[in-house]
């Protein structure tokens, strides 16, 4: 699966590139959207990213405009407003399609990875009960599902949105593939 590493992706100024620049470091990647009730999120990732940086980490994040029209902005706009409120210095990527049949590959592959959601219970209820219909794990449920990729590249483990940065179970897996 070191082939998430290899796929083609855009930063947000436009430079075409791929994960491989981080090649050897923990990464965590996030679908963000700014306008969504978890946008919040972004302090807590950008703490875990200053916290933890110089052991290696490092946040790529994914805007996606997937769920109800949460990330309508430009790139430019976006990093504008994650830049101004929150502050965020890990690299923000450009905007992308993570379900359905436009799904960048990059997404393909990390759902299409097997690896089983960590805490997804909660959101679920929680999208069921605003009338929702619910996604297999096969699709991202919403903004800010998190994919762990430890430092051979490998999906190590999956998050639900609503496990956020301060989350435990989260720091746990995120501190065992740094130690390694």
């Amino acid at each position: 699966m070191s082939g998430v590493l290899n796929i083609p992706v855009k930063r947000a100024d436009g430079r075409e590139t791929t994960l491989d620049d981080y090649r050897g470091q923990v990464m965590l990647v996030v679908n963000v959207a700014s306008k969504c009730g978890l946008t919040k999120q972004y302090e807590g990732l950008e703490k875990l990213y200053e916290d933890k940086r110089d052991e290696g980490l490092v946040i790529a994040a994914f805007p996606a405009n997937n769920f109800k029209g949460q990330e309508p902005g430009t790139d430019a706009e976006i990093v504008e407003f994650c830049t101004l409120t929150y502050d965020v210095k890990f690299p923000i990527f450009s905007k992308i399609s993570v379900k359905g049949e436009d799904k960048h590959p990059l997404y393909g592959a990390l759902t299409g990875s097997g690896v089983p959601v960590i805490g997804d219970g909660p959101m679920k209820e929680r999208l069921r009960g605003f009338g929702m219909e619910v996604a297999d794990d096969n699709e991202i449920l919403w903004n800010f599902e998190k994919f762990l990729i430890g430092r051979d590249g490998e999906v190590k483990a999956r998050f639900a949105p609503d496990v956020t940065a301060e989350d435990g179970r989260l720091l746990s897996a995120i501190d065992a593939e740094l130690a390694k």
